[in-house]
């Protein structure tokens, strides 16, 4: 393969992608007490949900190892890209750069590119269709990494919380402020609305505005 697109599973591959061996999903893992679940074609979501809703303790990840992204670089004959998580939210962009650095002085010839989507999920998502029309284009690897780093500038990534237990469980929110919008009577479609927020990451770093 001429080229491969190393994302982090917190990218959401579509069925496309999945069937395309030049994309790459590199795992993130969650831990919940004592279990660990890997981010892959195994990830059983409900027991994950059912666990963390049942432990007292906030859910840990780690994110995919530089020798995991290193070997899949590797599986490239002349460029390599990885697609990570928010470098503001997770090391994953951390992991995929030290790879890359292994590689040159080891003397590779692979030209890899690191794109921090300074997003998450379908942003990742967006961001390799986007490496993908670049070099179905024939563009030059510059010229990729020019024009995908300035798609990523111009995207703005809007999230929802379900609810508030992980900010609680995490100590970002205190009991109270948890749990006094449910002892006012909110609705969860009212809460949802008012906790939404706005996050525009751009190359000067993350800043979050709430709505």
């Amino acid at each position: 393969m001429e080229y491969v697109i190393v994302m982090d599973s917190c990218g959401e591959r579509t069925e496309e992608m999945k069937a395309d061996d030049r994309i790459v999903s590199a795992p993130l893992t969650m831990q919940v007490d004592d279990y660990a679940f890997v981010d892959d074609d195994s990830f059983d979501q409900a027991d994950f949900l059912k666990k963390i809703a049942d432990s007292p303790n906030c859910p840990k990840s780690a994110c995919p190892s530089p020798d995991f992204y290193k070997r899949a670089f590797e599986k490239a004959e002349k460029r390599a890209y990885a697609v990570t998580l928010s470098a503001e939210l997770s090391g994953s962009c951390n992991s995929a750069v030290l790879a890359r650095d292994l590689l040159e002085e080891e003397g590779s010839k692979l030209q890899i590119h690191v794109f921090n989507s300074r997003s998450a999920s379908i942003g990742e998502t967006l961001i390799t269709a986007k490496i993908q029309e670049c070099e179905d284009a024939g563009m030059s690897f510059e010229e990729v990494v020019e024009t995908v780093e300035s798609y990523i500038d111009g995207q703005n990534t809007y999230f929802v919380l379900e609810n508030l237990e992980t900010l609680r469980k995490n100590g970002r929110l205190s009991n109270i402020k948890a749990f006094l919008p449910l002892r006012c009577g909110l609705s969860r479609s009212w809460a949802r609305r008012r906790r939404v927020r706005s996050s525009s990451l751009t190359r000067r770093g993350a800043s979050i505005r709430h709505l």
